[in-house]
């Protein structure tokens, strides 16, 4: 195994509506809590001509009830799966905003920012999350492949509606859609503008499997 496939981030969302019905069906399965519902602030660091980008490369600070830094990028070619898998290589730094003054000497500044509400559980081996984005919700399982295609089939999510995109992809494409005049994926931003992820990425919701 090379020094990069150790580090490896498998994972898949689903586009969900209702998050309280989605905890209880989590709680229900006997999932554990492990992380209460907390505001998440993401920074994006590229260089002035998004070299990091261009190369499917995300340099991202996140703070929540600590700072992380991370980078995520591409996988060796021989890797196959039916979920979404990166490289994903992460640290606990101290302070964000000196973390953000240090990258920009170095050439990298803050280039997109995003925000999301997280709640994270413990299903089995898998890491289960509901993220309120400001586009829409989602519940992602984090894990091995194995692992996850498991979870999904006892919370009876559908494996053929499972996205294995990121969030700032699917930004990129509601931008698109809907001649967004911002890049930033803010609660604020989000207001009143009116779009439909479902309709973006040709999927829908899947609360009826919950109630069905």
């Amino acid at each position: 195994m090379s020094e990069k496939s150790s580090h490896l981030e498998i994972e898949v969302k689903f586009l969900v509506g209702d998050l309280a019905g989605w905890r209880d069906r989590l709680l229900a399965a006997r999932a554990v809590l492990v992380k209460p519902r907390v505001y998440e602030r993401n920074v994006r660091l590229d260089t002035a001509d998004q070299a990091l980008l261009q190369q499917w490369q995300l340099l991202r600070l996140r703070q929540d009830t600590a700072v992380r830094l991370t980078f995520k990028g591409p996988v060796p070619e021989d890797v196959v799966s039916e979920a979404k898998v990166r490289e994903e290589l992460e640290v606990v730094v101290g302070d964000f905003e000196t973390a953000v003054l240090i990258f920009q000497r170095l050439g990298f500044a803050p280039v997109q920012v995003y925000e999301k509400y997280r709640e994270t559980f413990q299903f089995g081996g898998v890491e289960v999350v509901l993220d309120e984005m400001p586009f829409g919700n989602f519940l992602e399982l984090e894990g091995s492949e194995a692992g996850i295609r498991t979870a999904a089939a006892i919370l009876g999510l559908d494996w053929d509606k499972r996205l294995t995109t990121n969030y700032l992809a699917i930004m990129a494409q509601l931008k698109a859609r809907y001649d967004l005049p911002f890049d930033d994926i803010t609660f604020a931003n989000f207001e009143n503008v009116p779009v439909s992820v479902a309709q973006v990425l040709g999927v829908t919701t899947t609360d009826d499997e919950i109630n069905g």
